[in-house]
């Protein structure tokens, strides 16, 4: 039962009764042989709806799950390095997150210390600020460099739409190229 004293009336077939008394709607319900549900409770006064509950909670419920189907969820994707990492070996693992940025997810970039490694920790940050700079063009930094027990760490986060431009502004540029040669 709605306990609000005036509640604004919408038909089964979606046309508007106009405000009326809670115990006026409930009654014209109940002559119709439907329910009477509340669709918006915050609005002055409610809005009310002669419906079906039970087709109303389905039709509810198909709309979240559209909405859940439709939504893109953003992975966090860690990539494990140690400090004295090769040059060539840090070029892959940049490579990785770049592929990993442009589908969208974020990236965790961290370094963990084992033994006398621990002792040079500050040492490595430069290593995460030029693994940051090298993918500047596609992200920026959500997290800065920070160190967590035996591990440095930072998130790195996509930037929104640039990725996908830079490749496209390239391409005309090395067809004029072919162009002069052929003159």
């Amino acid at each position: 039962m709605i306990r609000d004293p005036e509640v604004r009336v919408i038909g089964p077939d979606g046309e508007q009764l106009g405000v009326m008394s809670s115990k006026e709607a409930y009654f014209k319900a109940q002559d119709l042989e439907l329910d009477l549900v509340k669709i918006s409770p915050n609005a002055n006064p409610p809005v009310c709806k002669i419906t079906d509950y039970n087709n109303f909670l389905y039709e509810q419920k198909r709309k979240e799950k559209l909405q859940r189907k439709n939504q893109k969820q953003v992975e966090l994707k860690e990539l494990r390095m140690s400090p004295n990492i090769d040059t060539n070996d840090l070029n892959i693992k940049i490579n990785a997150a770049r592929k990993f940025l442009e589908k969208g997810n974020k990236v965790k970039v961290t370094i963990r210390f084992y033994g006398r490694e621990l002792g040079r920790m500050k040492t490595s940050q430069p290593m995460l600020d030029s693994f940051a700079e090298k993918l500047s063009d596609i992200s920026s930094i959500d997290k800065q460099p920070l160190i967590e027990g035996r591990n440095m760490s930072m998130i790195l986060t996509p930037k929104t739409g640039q990725a996908k431009k830079k490749p496209q502004q390239e391409q005309p540029k090395e067809q004029d190229q072919s162009n002069e040669g052929e003159n």
